[in-house]
């Protein structure tokens, strides 16, 4: 097997724990000529290569990860990793030290929009059966 298959083949695997299979399932279900390629280097590069190395844990992953996303504003990929601390074992204490950090390193506006995001999201995960 190339390396390029080992890690896309590692990669998914990865993302299918974090996510789960059936927001995986869907997003492979948008693939299409213009997006292979991408969605693809995502697979072997941030999941292949990032979170699937040993050095960290799941956990400790996700929370850098959310702290990341809210800190550059990328507020749907924020919603989508909290959402997988339910896999990944971040804990709503993680969620919220992870947001202080981002208020502190990354500005109040950041975090303020950040926890409202965090709020609605960890809500939504609460009613959710």
């Amino acid at each position: 097997m190339s390396e390029e298959s080992r890690r896309y083949s590692e990669g998914m695997a990865t993302r299918r724990e974090v996510f789960g299979d059936a927001y995986v399932d869907a997003s492979e279900a948008g693939k299409d000529e213009f997006n292979d390629a991408f969605l693809t280097l995502i697979a072997e590069s941030a999941w292949g290569h990032v979170w699937s190395r040993s050095n960290w844990t799941r956990r400790e992953r996700s929370i850098v990860t959310i702290a990341l996303l809210a800190g550059l504003g990328h507020h749907e990929e924020l919603a989508l990793h909290i959402r997988a601390t339910a896999n990944t074992g971040a804990t709503v204490e993680d969620v919220r030290e992870a947001l202080l950090h981002v208020a502190i390193y990354a500005g109040i506006p950041a975090a303020n929009t950040a926890m409202k995001i965090a709020r609605k999201t960890l809500d939504d995960i609460a009613r959710s059966p």
